[in-house]
């Protein structure tokens, strides 16, 4: 299924709980809310939010709280709740940066949630009660370049963080006064207590690999998947025990977005303008399954006089021989879980630079991984 909701590119997107409203940044300073009205089989718009003064970069909505936080090159974040009449109203978060903040996202819990920047750290944000705001807390060490990807994993308290000195980093980052429990060591910890709640960290490449473009942990948390400019992707597993790390270079273009959608399988995409699906066979091994998009290019002959002249006069050409073979028409930027069944995900989601987001279907999942040794 096919969504186009306006002539702007699609920089990131996210949706609500129940799946009938999604958040969309239309490459501005603005976040738009619409809602899918089934008795029109469209999308109208609800609200709009313009808080920001520069371009948003990074969003992301709570589905249990129903709270939708916002970060923008203006180097603020906002918490967006919805009050009696409808409307989205903000609340400023205090981030105390000096750069671009780039990307954001919810703890598990919805207690906290980080936000990147240009600047070098990471601001873990929660609400402080005695002073009704969002204040932050500051990760600093060994940080030396942007933040440009984040994720946590289910317990809360572990935080992965992409950076564009070609280097992934494990974050402990417990809060007393948000978690309300001891802090505890997790399976990736290492014996490396030299920085301070660094847990783990992983280079791309021993000759650098190029930056890192996104990243994800699985349902379990034992396994970390993060894709880079180098156009490869890396699954870090502490299934076993011990941190196993393995790395597939492909010929692709790089990837910019990845999400698991089962235990073993996940999905990758960016500039190819096509998702792909990849799974971790039974050696530890990154494979290559299948491309998600079965589109075929459109045959360009047999155009009638009528069809080449309408070409001719909307797009200033006769046929369409550039056109990809693909639904998305350029660079996807985001990928979004949208449905899922027994811990697989059934349906996901792409935005991409073209302005469209498309509705992806894995239903013949099992099909795709069967005869892999998986």
């Amino acid at each position: 299924m096919e969504y186009n909701l306006g002539d702007n590119p699609v920089t990131s997107h996210s949706w609500n709980a129940n799946r009938t409203q999604i958040a969309v940044i239309p490459n501005s300073n603005e976040v738009q809310i619409y809602k899918y009205e089934p008795n029109l089989s469209d999308w109208t718009l609800l609200d709009n939010l313009d808080q920001h003064g520069l371009l948003v970069t990074g969003i992301d909505w709570a589905p249990n709280t129903n709270r939708i936080v916002t970060c923008s090159a203006d180097r603020n974040a906002y918490v967006w709740t919805i009050d009696d009449k409808g409307k989205w109203k903000p609340t400023l978060v205090l981030l105390r940066i000096s750069r671009a903040a780039t990307c954001v996202k919810w703890s598990p819990n919805e207690k906290k949630f980080a936000v990147g920047s240009g600047a070098q750290l990471i601001s873990v944000c929660y609400f402080e009660v005695e002073n009704d705001w969002w204040v932050s807390k500051h990760i600093k060490k060994p940080i030396r370049s942007t933040v440009t990807a984040l994720d946590w994993h289910p317990n809360n308290m572990v935080l992965a963080t992409g950076t564009a000195d070609f280097r992934v980093r494990l974050f402990n980052v417990h809060m007393k006064e948000v978690d309300q429990c001891q802090k505890v060591k997790t399976e990736w910890d290492t014996d490396d207590t030299s920085v301070p709640n660094l847990v783990a960290e992983f280079t791309n490449s021993s000759r650098g690999g190029g930056w890192i473009h996104g990243l994800a942990f699985n349902k379990t948390g034992n396994r970390l998947c993060w894709v880079a400019h180098d156009s490869s992707i890396t699954v870090a597993d502490v299934s076993k025990g011990s941190i196993v790390v393995n790395k597939l270079k492909t010929n692709e273009l790089p990837f910019i977005s990845c999400i698991w959608v089962s235990d073993r399988a996940l999905v990758a995409a960016g500039h190819g303008c096509c998702p792909m699906l990849y799974c971790i066979d039974s050696n530890n091994k990154v494979q290559f399954v299948s491309k998600i998009d079965s589109s075929q290019k459109k045959e360009a002959a047999g155009l009638s006089a009528m069809k080449k002249f309408q070409s001719l006069d909307r797009q200033a050409r006769i046929n369409s021989d550039y056109e990809l073979d693909t639904k998305h028409q350029n660079t996807l930027t985001c990928l979004r879980v949208h449905s899922e069944s027994n811990n697989t995900v059934t349906k996901f989601t792409s935005s991409g630079l073209d302005g469209k987001i498309i509705l992806w279907e894995l239903n013949s999942l099992d099909k795709l991984l069967q005869g892999l040794k998986i």
